[in-house]
């Protein structure tokens, strides 16, 4: 049995990923900014916190005392600066967890960085829809970020190859991939498998592994 805490436990990642920790019997600290709005039903095994996962000392606090973190927040729509919230995340990550003695770290991220067939980035290919552009980018400022501090974490960004397949349940199966492909999909539930995989037996490290 291990602790795991959760940074953005109340999307739809994060939620499964509860879900599948508590199946596999680890503790888990699920931190969302309101607690009263989490929801999630009544279980001795899960901690619900508040907590900023861009600060620092917020991850330290929330993470003392824990074996791994996992962290599916994120940011996005009007009135939210995603390059500010994705590189401070990463900051606030490398820096709390170092402080709270957790070397294990997995991120959830996105496929749209990961190469294509050619080599090229998906979000750098021709015809790739510009309105997401930015948001893919800030993405890829908090990995740049955690690639260039995270040399005392033993991280792991994960993201599909593709994108999530939003209806589809858990099959108990997936695959791993070198190269993005926008077609491919995955479950929220099988996603999770991978993200708990790599807590109870790490087997990537420091890399970006895509999963479908």
């Amino acid at each position: 049995m291990s602790d795991i805490v959760v940074f953005g436990a109340g999307g739809r990642a994060g939620r499964r990923t509860v879900a599948e920790a508590r199946r596999r019997g680890h503790r888990v600290t699920a931190v969302v900014r309101d607690p009263a709005r989490y929801g999630g039903p009544a279980d001795s095994g899960v901690r619900v916190a508040a907590g900023d996962v861009t600060e620092a000392a917020d991850v330290a606090a929330l993470a003392d005392g824990h074996d791994a973190a996992v962290n599916a927040a994120a940011v996005h729509g009007e009135g939210t600066d995603p390059e500010a919230f994705f590189t401070g995340a990463a900051h606030a990550l490398v820096t709390g967890l170092r402080q709270a003695g957790v070397d294990r770290l997995i991120a959830v991220g996105l496929s749209t960085l990961l190469p294509g067939p050619d080599g090229v980035r998906l979000l750098d290919a021709p015809g790739f829809p510009a309105e997401f552009r930015p948001f893919c980018l800030a993405h890829a400022a908090g990995l740049d970020l955690l690639r260039a501090q995270g040399a005392t974490l033993d991280w792991l960004y994960v993201s599909p190859s593709g994108d999530f397949d939003h209806d589809g349940g858990r099959t108990g199966r997936y695959r791993t991939r070198a190269l993005g492909d926008l077609a491919d999909r995955v479950s929220y539930e099988d996603f999770a498998l991978v993200l708990l995989d790599e807590i109870d037996t790490p087997r990537h490290h420091r890399s970006h592994l895509a999963v479908t």
